[in-house]
């Protein structure tokens, strides 16, 4: 199916072809249109979403009206909202492809059979769980302890890509600084 997941997913566990096949077989690709959400606000999350090209956005609409936008994801990363996907709750963030994005859509439900069908696929999703949960905590880490030109200057070592992708609205709301002190920043040196 996907050269890019099977050598993705190969960095984490020992896979077979053949279990890449069974694995493939519970995949579906969804194209989305720039600014097309795949998970709206106030729907449950069903799904966990591997991006093949594209970009993503996990946001929020805050009681001002404002977005706030937790988490970015482009090719070959995994984006979901685990509250509402494992709770069963209804969402209040909302997934937005930035531009046009495809994505490989495992619905929970076939997860848990695919466990079953292959359990070593449990250990690959703990891994990425545990990999999404370390850059959370070092983003809130960073949050707290840094100004904002460190912020954006640590973002943008870390994660060149973006620059070029990302609205400046959005990154300045990701990084949690205004639009207009992200500019400034940008044309200092």
């Amino acid at each position: 199916m996907d050269d890019n997941l099977l050598q993705y997913i190969r960095r984490y566990i020992d896979i077979s072809d053949s279990e890449f096949l069974v694995f493939s077989s519970y995949l579906s690709t969804l194209n989305l249109k720039k600014r097309e959400q795949l998970l709206r606000s106030g729907d449950i999350c069903r799904a966990r979403y591997f991006i093949t090209s594209g970009c993503l956005r996990l946001y929020y609409i805050d009681q001002k009206g404002h977005e706030q936008i937790m988490h970015f994801g482009i090719e070959n990363w995994w984006l979901t909202n685990y509250d509402s996907l494992l709770n069963k709750i209804p969402s209040h963030l909302i997934i937005e492809a930035v531009e046009k994005t495809q994505v490989l859509e495992l619905k929970e439900v076939s997860l848990q059979e695919l466990y079953r069908k292959i359990p070593k696929m449990e250990r690959f999703f703990r891994i990425i769980m545990e990999r999404t949960y370390i850059a959370t905590q070092r983003r809130i880490e960073f949050m707290y302890s840094m100004s904002g030109e460190e912020i954006f200057k640590g973002f943008i070592d870390a994660n060149p890509e973006f620059v070029q992708r990302i609205p400046q609205y959005m990154l300045a709301s990701y990084l949690g600084i205004t639009p207009e002190y992200l500019s400034f920043l940008r044309k200092t040196p």
